[in-house]
């Protein structure tokens, strides 16, 4: 599978998403220092927030294959500015958070992603599970097997 970093605010759910891609118990947690995982790298919220910890983002993000913008449906504005996945050279995906909270605007969320240049762009509910697929089928290398899927034989 392909690593994956995830950038996003305070809040926006990639602990949770990172919880829930890594199957485990959904709880909340602080995310204090970047944490590596098997394939995930979680970022505190406040580098992405913050110009001087941003830097260390762009550095970290040499780490992964796929670099993930988490923007919670949520949210009143848009963290992102516009192209600036043009700034990476590596593919860079959104991931629209929280698309069951009542006062989710999931489409908002989608166009603020598609401006600053996220393709493909997925819908997530890291509390159900809905979208949690098609993150795995994007980060899965051809022909290769989920470790937890049966075996083809």
């Amino acid at each position: 599978m392909k690593k994956i970093i995830l950038m996003g605010r305070s809040g926006c759910g990639k602990t949770t998403l990172t919880q829930a891609l890594r199957r485990e118990k959904i709880c909340y947690q602080k995310t204090q220092y970047i944490n590596h995982y098997n394939l995930l790298i979680d970022t505190p919220g406040e580098y992405a927030e913050n110009k001087f910890l941003g830097r260390a983002l762009a550095l970290y993000s040499y780490e992964a294959d796929v670099v993930g913008l988490l923007c919670s449906a949520t949210e009143p504005y848009s963290l992102y500015p516009p192209c600036v996945v043009a700034a990476s050279n590596r593919p860079v995906i959104g991931i629209v958070t929280q698309i069951d909270r009542p006062q989710a605007n999931v489409l908002q969320a989608v166009r603020w992603l598609e401006l600053a240049g996220c393709q493909p762009i997925f819908c997530i509910s890291a509390k159900t599970g809905e979208g949690l697929w098609q993150i795995f089928d994007y980060l899965r290398e051809e022909g290769e097997q989920l470790p937890w899927e049966p075996s083809s034989m």
